[in-house]
This record gives C-alpha cells, sequence and structure tokens, in this order.
C-alpha cells in the first residue's frame, strides 16, 4: 500500500516515475490562461490568512470549493457569508475530508505539501494546527503574490482581461525590472460580445471612455475593438479568450447587424437567430484580427451557466451554480472554422469544451483545419469540471489516439489562486504515468530522448512556440 500523496503519487509504473522525477518536476511553469488579478501582482499583496487566500481568494471566491461546502449542508455564511476566518476554514477542512476522489481534495493537499510543508490530510481532527502552521507560514516575505509565482518556477503568466481595461497594472508590472516573471494581458471581450446582457449599453458607454471613441453601430465597435486588440498586443498579448455557451454559426448581412446592435442598445428582446449572427460576425472580425496578429484564439464553451437563479441574483456570476451543458455543443463548430478557413483567416485556435462526451468530436474536427503551424489547431486541456485524473487521462488518450499527443500545449490553472501551480504537477504526473505506460506496454520505444522531449514539450516547450513568447525552450 502507498502513503499518502507520497513522492510517486499518481506514478504507476517506474518509466513515469523516472520521467516525472527526472524531467517534468524539473520544467518550468507557463500558465497561458488564469484570472489572477493584475492589481494584486502589482501591489504584491500579502494574505492575512489562508481563508483569504485559499477559500476568498483575497476577495474573489473560489467557487470550487464554495460547491463543495454546500452539498455538505454547509450554511452559506461559512462560504460566502461574514462568518470569521477561522470559522471558515474549519468548515472547509470537515468538508475536505469526505472529498475523496475529488481533485480539489489532491489540488488542496499538493498545495499543503509545497507551500506550507503539510504532509497529512487535512480533516476536522487537525484543522487548528494546520490552520496556525499555514498562518505562521504566512507571515514570511517569501508568501506574497509575487514570492509565490517567482518561486513556483513560473516563468509567464496570462491573466484574463476586458478590453475596456486601461492595462495600467500590466504597465507598473512590465516596468518593474525587479520582478523577472512575464505578467501578460489574455483579451477577453465577453462583454462586448455578449449583447443580450443586461446592461449592454452601458457597457459600450465604459468601453468608449476607454478608447477616446464613440460606438454608434456595429462597425465602430468592431474597430473600436480591433484597435484595443492592437494596444493588447503592444503589451505583449498573444491569446484572446471567448466564453460560449456553444458553437452557433449563422451568416448575416452589414444591415442586419446593425439593426441587431441597436436593438441591443436600446434593449430591445432579441430572437435566438439575431443574438448568433451577432456573435458569428463578432468572432469571424475578431478572429480575423488574431490571425493577423499571430494570436491564439482560445474558445471555451458547453457550459450552462447561472442555474440557480436566486442565488445568481445574490452573489453574482462565478460563485459555484455553473454546470456541463447537456446537450452537444459543437455541431456547428466545422461550419465556424471553414468560414474562417475559407476567408484566409484562420488562427491558431484553441477549443475547450465543458462536455467530455465531445472530446473525439473536437479532435476530429480540429483536424480538418490543421496546417501550417504545427498543432495550429489545439484541444485545450482538460476544463473546469474535467480537471481531474479521469478527465485529463480521456482527454490525452483522446487526442494521442485521433490526433498528436506530442503538439499538445498542456495544461493552465484556469484558476483565481496564488497557489494554483500545482495543479501543473498534477498533471505532469499524470502525462508522465500514460506515456511510461505506453512505454511499458511496448506500444513506444523505450527511448530516454524522445520521452523526455516529449514531456518537456508537452510540459512547457509546445506552449512557448505556440503563443510565440519571449521565453527560452529548456531542450
Amino acid at each position: 500500500m502507498s502513503t499518502f500523496m507520497n513522492k510517486d503519487f499518481l506514478l504507476t509504473n517506474e518509466t513515469a516515475k523516472k520521467l516525472f522525477h527526472e524531467v517534468a518536476a524539473k520544467m518550468p511553469i507557463l500558465d497561458y490562461h488564469c484570472h489572477l488579478s493584475p492589481k494584486e501582482i502589482a501591489e504584491d499583496v500579502s494574505f492575512e490568512n489562508i481563508t483569504r487566500l485559499w477559500l476568498c481568494d483575497n476577495g474573489a471566491g473560489d467557487h470550487y470549493k464554495w460547491r463543495m461546502m454546500r452539498a455538505c449542508g454547509v450554511d452559506e455564511k461559512y462560504i460566502t457569508g461574514d462568518a470569521p476566518d477561522k470559522e471558515k476554514f474549519m468548515m472547509w477542512a470537515k468538508t475536505l475530508e469526505r472529498c475523496i476522489g475529488n481533485p480539489v481534495f489532491s489540488f488542496s493537499h499538493l498545495e499543503l505539501q509545497r507551500y506550507f510543508g503539510v504532509n497529512e490530510m487535512l480533516s476536522s481532527k487537525n484543522w487548528e494546527k494546520v490552520w496556525d502552521i499555514c498562518n505562521e507560514k504566512l507571515r514570511s516575505p517569501e508568501m506574497t503574490a509575487r514570492k509565490i509565482i517567482e518561486n513556483s518556477g513560473v516563468t509567464l503568466v496570462c491573466t484574463t482581461d476586458d478590453p475596456a481595461d486601461t492595462l495600467e497594472y500590466h504597465k507598473i508590472i512590465r516596468d518593474d525590472e525587479s520582478f523577472k516573471v512575464q505578467i501578460l494581458p489574455a483579451y477577453r471581450p465577453d462583454k462586448a460580445m455578449i449583447l443580450e446582457a443586461p446592461g449592454y449599453a452601458d457597457y459600450l458607454k465604459k468601453l468608449e471612455t476607454t478608447a477616446g471613441k464613440s460606438i454608434g453601430s456595429f462597425a465602430e465597435l468592431m474597430d473600436v475593438l480591433e484597435e484595443r486588440m492592437e494596444f493588447f498586443h503592444e503589451m505583449g498579448c498573444r491569446a484572446s479568450d471567448h466564453a460560449l455557451i456553444n458553437v452557433n454559426y449563422a451568416e448575416a448581412t452589414a444591415e442586419e447587424l446593425e439593426e441587431i446592435f441597436q436593438k441591443a442598445v436600446r434593449a430591445e428582446a432579441l430572437t435566438e437567430l439575431e443574438i448568433t449572427k451577432f456573435k458569428s460576425a463578432f468572432l469571424l472580425r475578431t478572429a480575423k484580427v488574431c490571425h493577423r496578429l499571430d494570436w491564439g484564439m482560445q474558445l471555451h464553451y458547453g457550459c450552462i451557466r447561472n442555474n440557480n437563479t436566486p442565488q445568481f441574483a445574490k452573489l453574482g456570476p462565478d460563485t459555484g451554480y455553473d454546470a456541463i451543458a447537456p446537450e452537444p455543443a459543437t455541431q456547428q463548430l466545422g461550419k465556424f472554422l471553414n468560414a474562417l478557413h475559407c476567408a484566409g483567416h484562420l488562427p491558431k485556435t484553441v477549443l475547450y469544451s465543458l462536455n467530455p462526451t465531445e472530446n473525439a468530436v473536437i479532435v476530429t474536427t480540429m483536424q480538418c483545419f490543421q496546417g501550417g503551424v504545427a498543432g495550429k489547431m489545439q484541444q485545450g486541456s482538460a476544463w473546469w469540471f474535467n480537471d481531474h485524473k479521469k478527465g485529463m487521462i480521456d482527454q490525452m488518450t483522446t487526442l494521442a489516439a485521433d490526433g498528436v499527443l506530442g503538439n499538445f500545449i498542456g495544461m493552465l490553472t484556469d484558476s483565481r489562486s496564488f497557489l494554483s501551480y500545482t495543479r501543473h504537477e498534477y498533471f505532469r504526473r499524470l502525462l508522465c504515468d500514460l506515456i511510461g505506460q505506453y512505454v511499458e506496454n511496448g506500444e513506444y520505444p523505450d527511448d530516454e530522448e524522445l520521452t523526455s522531449r516529449l514531456v518537456r514539450d508537452i510540459s512547457y516547450n509546445n506552449a512557448v512556440r505556440y503563443f510565440g513568447f519571449n521565453l527560452e525552450t529548456v531542450e
């Protein structure tokens, strides 16, 4: 029997152990998609206690943990309410001991091990001791936001930024020569695209203020957004990111788009077809600019958001009430990619579906549009509710079977927490175990040079090359 989360955790064969300890564990981290706050990095914030860092993420909130606490009947005052931080931590400890098999159980204990030296399981038995150990550690100058990033072996982080953002904190970070990690913006224009959302006209006014230009038409909106993309590019941005429910596609005339835009500004009801036409045109224009700037365009879809209406009204978005879309979300994906390809504007594209049943659909569809760049079309890493042992293995196994695993750009945290870099370790352990299985089953040669290269590339190098970041690869 193995001891709890020991050095060979998730490594089930000798080849895997060698690959992880001698290769993967030594690789730096490139986190090309996350939700960290540039402001907190610029200000190099410290954290009052482990609850602030772990459960609340300095105010942003960790809905992964919140969902689990609610499932265990924890009162909301200990989750998003005004209960004392120490009591919130106690309730999380009581919850965690019941979460066998959940990836957050593994993530949490990897974080306790790597950042706080706690190697035992957090539970109702020892929570107060662990609370004291973590809080003592957090008083160290090595546990500020920047130091956590640096000490985690991170070379580059892409945050998630709205086109109406001035990127003022990115400028502060960029100009501070004492901090060596690159913190770059990623372009996330969801608020400009989701025209059916309440307050759309108010958002346009905010965008006008930042851009210094009026936006009275769809054409003017897209022109302003292209200018913002140029500005983001100057600030080091090399990726866009888009949250969708489905990748629906429908063509529209310029006249139709202007009429739809004006209805949205007037807050008039829109049909599903009108919304689809607008978003299709929006994404086509955005993709064209991504192609010109050589950005990677990331599409996240297959998620039904804000299912619990009363709680959404009370707490807002991203508070733990989203779920996997029950219907296939990729039915029109090929049409969308083909339209871009026919126009000569298909950018490097990363596809993430929250529905795990669509792994093979994504891989076989994207394979229809490969070419010109190695791995131009990517299936993104197992996303959100799939970033667990089975989800990651299924995603990589399907990519290997129907695509090219060696071109995969690997893991990201998609997190608001400064401690989430252990997710890269979790992923790398599973990657090494999968490659090790292929080797030990005789499905791939026991060639240390080849297998080590695969691990280095998928862990780090492929992402460096794919996005064109100003980093050295590790050979």
